[in-house]
């Protein structure tokens, strides 16, 4: 009778809501808008965005990173959602010290904001949300190391947290992005950020 070496005998079980993708040959965690995601396993962080950013953080000695989400740059006061920059970003940040990180190591990609929702010229979100995540990253001292911001095509991203490599796909097609994006925002809306609290 022969016995597995323990490397083959114990496969490594991939985090809870992961899929695999045989295009990138990796288990994938999709984000959806106001979500975000730190880990150190070998994983792929995926989401698609239009007006939306993504900033991709992660520390390249302790080979953890991670991704949010953000809809829009700043909330009202009291606010902590991570639908908004400001909330997104320290919940990445804190998440990444959490998990080994350290902050002066850490390196930033983003992507998105594009204006990809029609009629809206005049201060659009998109623009917004582009230069709220570059001026946070100034403002904290961390070095943005590649970024795709900007224009009118909505994107896919692929981030790899392990080593920071990332895959970005422009898509052609704007229209169902926005419709969704929309949809979105009036869903939130509509509803109270769970886990308010009054202060008093």
């Amino acid at each position: 009778m022969s016995v597995l070496p323990a490397s083959v005998a114990t496969a490594r079980t991939p985090p809870p809501g992961t899929y695999y993708d045989p295009a990138l040959d990796a288990d994938v965690i999709k984000l959806l808008p106001a979500e975000w995601r730190v880990s150190s396993d070998p994983i792929a962080l995926a989401t698609v965005l239009g007006s939306c950013v993504a900033a991709c953080l992660y520390d390249p000695s302790a080979c953890v990173g991670g991704m949010n989400h953000f809809m829009l740059p700043d909330a009202a006061p009291g606010d902590g959602s991570a639908r908004y920059g400001a909330h997104a970003m320290e919940l990445l940040i804190n998440g990444l010290l959490k998990h080994g990180a350290m902050r002066s190591r850490l390196q930033a990609k983003v992507f998105g904001g594009g204006n990809v929702l029609p009629g809206m010229t005049l201060d659009p979100i998109g623009t917004r949300n582009g230069n709220f995540v570059l001026n946070y990253l100034t403002a904290e001292r961390i070095p943005i190391v590649a970024q795709d911001l900007f224009g009118v095509q909505p994107r896919k991203v692929c981030f790899f947290v392990r080593t920071g490599r990332t895959l970005v796909k422009r898509l052609p097609a704007a229209g169902e992005i926005a419709r969704v994006e929309r949809a979105y925002r009036s869903q939130l809306a509509q509803k109270p950020v769970a886990g308010s609290v009054e202060l008093f």
